[in-house]
């Protein structure tokens, strides 16, 4: 009698492999990485490559909509420390008389801790340069700050600055905020405690009343996931 037994995966070493250099080829498909896989001897049948390469979820996008704010296909795993992963991005109001204001919000990934928030009519690429260089004067920078493909992000001036501060600027795909879901979760909580509560008669009595926001959500208010604790006391006990 003759019955099929099941083999072990055996897919272990090719499968990490594969999203290694899927990182670092971030614009080459399952054919191009099969052969780089194939000089390593990994492996033979492009079908296996295939297969494989499907069910890492490491498809590319066919058309790239933003030049240089590809994202990184492969799941960052989760930081152990505070100041390990930033994520940053903007949310907009308005003032009583009609105008437009923007708000910059830098979340820590770890402790949920709001390190940074500028608000202003507008922020361009430099402004958030030069603000992140004053936040790194009396903070530790993290190694990486997720972002999406704004201009601000994109700008030469970030480029620059990253780079000189040794920070990696992870852009997430565009049309896909949930890669960044701590500032997309933190903005939402933002707009529904403190935006949507107020009318602002200046940008000078926003940036008083969103500081006094920032002061209570640091310190005060309890967050369910760090057992209840406010997130600044909570990065100071981790610390």
């Amino acid at each position: 009698m003759y019955r099929y037994r099941p083999k072990p995966d055996n897919d272990v070493v090719l499968r990490q492999r594969l999203r290694e250099l899927a990182a670092q080829r971030k614009r080459f498909g399952s054919p191009r990485l099969h052969i780089l896989l194939k000089r390593e001897n990994l492996v033979i049948n492009h079908k296996r490559t295939e297969r494989i390469y499907r069910e890492e979820g490491l498809s590319l996008r066919r058309k790239r909509r933003k030049k240089g704010a590809a994202g990184v296909r492969v799941m960052m795993p989760s930081p152990q420390r505070p100041n390990q992963r930033w994520s940053m991005d903007f949310v907009s109001d308005q003032l009583a008389n009609g105008r437009r204001f923007r708000v910059l919000n830098v979340v820590d990934h770890f402790s949920r801790e709001l390190v940074l928030q500028v608000v202003d009519l507008s922020i361009s690429g430099q402004r958030l340069a030069r603000e992140l260089s004053q936040l790194a004067d009396r903070r530790p920078m993290p190694r990486t700050i997720v972002c999406d493909n704004g201009p601000e992000f994109t700008s030469k001036a970030m480029y620059f600055w990253a780079k000189k501060i040794g920070v990696k600027l992870h852009f997430i795909q565009p049309g896909k905020p949930t890669q960044n879901a701590f500032v997309e979760s933190f903005n939402g909580k933002m707009r529904a405690y403190c935006l949507d509560l107020h009318w602002f008669a200046s940008i000078e009595d926003a940036r008083s009343t969103i500081d006094d926001w920032q002061r209570h959500y640091n310190h005060v208010r309890p967050h369910r996931s760090l057992g209840k604790k406010p997130p600044a006391v909570f990065a100071k006990e981790a610390a």
